[in-house]
């Protein structure tokens, strides 16, 4: 779902004795740790629990980067119709965005009029495909946009690494309809983030947070309403989502970007992982 996040596509195997890479089939893709842990601090654990953007951070890079494009690659190719959808009319809120993301990228890629050579060393021809599949080539965020009608709807997104939702259901959707199965999300939520959508100025961008526990700690986890994900009782893996939204300054559509981490609960602190359990315990 929106509301409120897999190790390396490159694993070390034994190989006639040496230890050599060899491509798995991106179930498990990894970072080590966590830049912050939500459900540590109440002001990212609560909801909607929203937060301005430091000064050139709304799009980051991580260690496992060249791992979770691979994979976006790979599904875009293999799924595509899973993971993209756009509404013909929000084409010029697709450019935009792809005109933002190109502004924005950082150290490490190689940008020219046509292409863009990403830091992993994959090229991407920039006019080949859809902006908003371009732009989601490039970075390592999910890229959504939602655009006002009577309210603010999904008009265009590429989604890879869903937490137990699909892009089906919630295309073309309004906020309220998109967050319909979240309990907390009532209506005086509504109108708080209704609010905040009108309120969004395009030079400063915001973000949230969310964490979730699985027992799979693949990046791709589409499931339908009412479709239950795994029990989570001795789930092995947190995975928490850095959601951002941005207002695009022409189109006045906002941007709902998605950077996930997927972290072993092994690899969090003593602490953390007590928090963690007592959170996600009936009560």
């Amino acid at each position: 779902m929106i509301a409120l996040a897999g190790l390396a596509i490159w694993d070390v195997w034994p190989e006639d004795g040496k230890t050599g890479c060899t491509m798995n089939d991106f179930s498990r893709i990894c970072q080590k740790k966590l830049p912050f842990t939500p459900w540590m601090a109440e002001k990212t654990r609560r909801l909607p629990g929203i937060q301005p953007v430091p000064a050139g951070e709304w799009l980051l890079r991580d260690e496992v980067f060249a791992e979770q494009m691979a994979y976006r690659d790979h599904l875009l190719a293999t799924q595509r119709r899973e993971v993209f959808r756009a509404n013909p009319d929000s084409r010029s809120a697709r450019q935009e965005l792809l005109e933002l993301v190109l502004a924005e990228l950082g150290e490490g890629y190689d940008v020219s009029e046509s292409r863009v050579v990403r830091p992993d060393g994959v090229s991407v021809e920039i006019a080949a495909d859809d902006p908003i599949v371009a732009a989601a080539r490039l970075v390592q965020e999910d890229l959504l946009i939602l655009e006002e009608r009577e309210e603010f709807a999904l008009t265009a997104a590429v989604l890879c690494f869903p937490a137990s939702w699909t892009l089906d259901e919630k295309f073309r959707r309004g906020l309220v309809g998109i967050h319909g199965t979240v309990e907390e999300y009532d209506a005086d939520m509504a109108r708080r983030v209704g609010r905040m959508f009108m309120a969004i100025r395009p030079e400063q961008p915001l973000w949230r947070a969310n964490f979730l526990l699985y027992d799979d700690p693949d990046l791709h986890q589409p499931r339908r309403e009412g479709e239950l994900r795994m029990k989570t009782k001795g789930a092995g893996f947190v995975r928490v989502e850095r959601q951002t939204l941005r207002k695009l300054p022409q189109s006045g559509a906002v941007v709902f970007g998605i950077h996930t981490y997927v972290v072993a609960l092994e690899n969090l602190n003593a602490d953390e992982r007590v928090e963690l359990e007592r959170l996600h315990s009936p009560h």
